[in-house]
């Protein structure tokens, strides 16, 4: 009994490895095809894509200016000034004044950076 349980554990064991052999191996040529397309003028070389949005700082820039009404209205809010709320009150209600085309452009590069469908999101508004 514990001889058939071991036989099939290690046929088991033999089968997981030999399916993760072929996975490498099949993953390697789809890299190998991929590059050889690319080296032909099949597809285009996305390699010089991928290496330009790892040091590109537009994702950035669009997070910290988001951010900055935020930071304003909680620190108006925790300061506990009048002043301050008031300003907060008076820059939203002209942000709100903006033509709708400069609000469809902010929302569209903004979805853009990130990758979303701009069209969707204003059509929501």
């Amino acid at each position: 009994m514990w001889l058939n349980l071991l036989t099939m554990a290690f046929k088991t064991g033999a089968d997981v490895y030999a399916n993760n052999q072929r996975t490498k191996k099949a993953i390697s040529d789809a890299k190998l095809q991929t590059a050889l397309r690319m080296a032909k003028g099949e597809i285009e070389y996305q390699g010089a894509i991928l290496e330009n949005q790892k040091s590109d700082w537009k994702d950035e820039f669009i997070l910290i200016l988001l951010s900055i009404p935020i930071v304003m209205l909680g620190f108006a809010v925790w300061s506990d000034n009048p002043a301050h709320m008031e300003k907060m009150k008076l820059f939203f209600e002209y942000f709100s004044d903006l033509p709708f085309w400069y609000q469809t452009i902010f929302v569209g590069v903004i979805a853009s950076v990130y990758g979303l469908k701009a069209t969707d999101l204003i059509k929501r508004k």
